[in-house]
């Protein structure tokens, strides 16, 4: 049960094509009446076929009780976000794309009485040359210095180095950070000396039976034989969702428990 002064932070991994919404829309009722979040938090710049996501699905989303949908490298691989994410605020992208860029790389909620700040930022170790993540964030926490706000940080990065250098960036500055695009979970869950929660990756929404969420033989054909062969997500077989779920001090803004969330559903 959850105590009266907690303020509970749901974030799930990368949504991956039909399978993973299959298991987001079937899970997510029962996920929420057990932990009984205040903010569900889930990426979804691989829900459509794997790359890009689509206003259908960010209506979906958001009719399914998600708050705020963060995103990363393929939030433009649909031609049409175009058109509409300037209208959904839930629907962020990384805070460090050049000035100009369509879209907004944070959200503002209010939450339980709380103000609570997401913020969406993208890594460059074996990604796009964008701009600077830690100056982009430098920037941005300027807003929130005078504010008490809960301000939470999903850093979609490539390598685990980078993401933990982050971490220990903004320990103390914002109050949780977890990483997102490889797909796979870690395990170095923690609260930093400075009171940030943080992991490195929090995995992914998807078929369990993949490679981080893809066909495997696709895959395979495409990394050992070198054939141009174009990813598609895997769909059958079991499916699981991954995340983690953070408490928070709802008057300090301090976590208090950092855990990773698993579920499984078996191949009907």
């Amino acid at each position: 049960m959850k105590a009266n002064n907690v303020f509970r932070v749901i974030a799930l991994g990368d949504v991956i094509g039909d399978a993973g919404r299959k298991i987001l829309q079937e899970r997510l009722i029962l996920l929420q009446r057990k932990y009984q979040p205040d903010l569900l938090v889930v990426n979804g710049e691989n829900a459509a076929q794997g790359f890009g996501i689509t206003k259908k699905i960010v209506d979906e989303f958001l009719n399914w009780g998600i708050d705020v949908i963060t995103s990363g490298n393929h939030i433009w691989q649909k031609k049409e976000i175009f058109d509409f994410v300037e209208s959904y605020p839930q629907l962020i992208r990384p805070l460090n794309y050049p000035p100009g860029t369509p879209g907004n790389g944070y959200c503002v909620l209010e939450k339980k009485g709380m103000k609570v700040v997401v913020i969406n930022v993208m890594g460059r170790i074996y990604m796009e040359p964008i701009d600077c993540p830690f100056r982009a964030m430098d920037e941005i926490l300027k807003q929130w210095e005078n504010e008490n706000a809960l301000i939470l940080v999903d850093f979609h990065a490539e390598a685990t180095s980078e993401k933990q250098l982050m971490g220990w960036y903004l320990d103390g500055r914002v109050h949780a950070l977890w990483g997102t695009h490889t797909h796979i979970p870690t395990a170095d869950e923690k609260i930093l000396p400075k009171r940030t929660a943080y992991i490195s990756d929090i995995g992914m929404c998807g078929a369990s039976y993949s490679v981080i969420g893809m066909n495997v033989s696709e895959s395979m054909r495409r990394v050992i034989q070198h054939l141009p062969v174009r990813f598609s997500p895997a769909l059958e077989g079991e499916l699981e969702l991954q995340g983690i779920l953070i408490d928070f001090d709802q008057q300090t803004h301090h976590p208090l428990i950092v855990q990773r969330i698993t579920d499984r559903l078996s191949p009907s």
